[in-house]
């Protein structure tokens, strides 16, 4: 049959990406607690395509993940990307996978267990001969923080909210995702929990109350730990709360690339 894609384009116009978004694919990850774990997975698939090719061969990247969805992680992600630029014949491959990713967590007195999600993802990308040109990790953790002006201000109780703060980071060797999650959990005022009872509640409350947090102390707090962690070269942060009493979310953000300050 006629191959129209390798076919020649007479504006020969090369073209930065080609390719499949939101493929929503099963896929298997690693978990630090049971080795494994199976989720659904929200992949977008890009390559580049050359002035002189029509169109890309959009069935290959299907192909290409269908081979591969039995185990992605951070160690084989070079070896799917460097599998794209080979079938696809390109210069360059970008890959993204977006998943939701369950920990088993007790509540705090009671150790009632049950399943926290957190959305996380891993995005690369590859040119030349086939070296990474950029690996990202990150992890979008919900954490609960009470404002301090609040407790200041007020003869008693203090507003809390619900906060969503997403760490990026680029490393140097393999690391669970696990870690990341539980650094952030443990700079917040305290943590989200799927299940609580009546005494985890009024745990969880008082050690907020104890441990007030603005959305800039979360961002301080993780930074200073990440900035210790020689195994990270960068990493982003970025803090949101959910305001409980204002109509407006307060919001945090800071980069850093842990190469230029040490």
């Amino acid at each position: 049959m006629k191959d129209i894609q390798n076919m020649s384009d007479p504006r020969k116009i090369e073209i930065d990406k080609v390719g499949v978004k939101n493929i929503t694919y099963p896929i298997v990850v690693l978990d630090k607690e049971n080795g494994y774990q199976h989720t659904i997975a929200t992949i977008d698939m890009y390559v580049s395509l050359r002035h002189d090719n029509k169109a890309t061969h959009m069935s290959r990247f299907v192909e290409i993940l269908h081979n591969n969805q039995s185990m992605i992680n951070m160690k084989n992600f070079p070896s799917i990307l460097r599998e794209m630029k080979e079938k696809l014949n390109a210069e360059s491959a970008h890959l993204e996978i977006r998943f939701p990713y369950f920990m088993k967590k007790e509540a705090p007195i009671t150790k009632k267990p049950s399943y926290m999600e957190y959305n996380c993802g891993v995005y690369g990308s590859m040119d030349g001969p086939g070296e990474m040109k950029e690996f990202k990790v990150y992890v979008s953790v919900p954490i609960n923080t009470l404002c301090p002006c609040s407790k200041e201000i007020s003869n008693y109780g203090a507003h809390n909210q619900r906060g969503i703060v997403k760490v990026c980071v680029r490393f140097k060797k393999f690391f669970w995702i696990e870690d990341l999650i539980n650094i952030v959990e443990g700079c917040a005022s305290s943590d989200i929990y799927s299940l609580l009872k009546r005494e985890d509640e009024k745990y969880v409350t008082e050690k907020a109350y104890e441990n007030p947090k603005f959305v800039e102390d979360v961002v301080r707090d993780i930074a200073e730990i990440l900035s210790r962690d020689d195994n990270i070269i960068w990493f982003s942060i970025e803090a949101e709360n959910l305001e409980s009493i204002h109509n407006h979310s307060a919001y945090a953000y800071l980069e850093r690339d842990n190469r230029k300050e040490k």
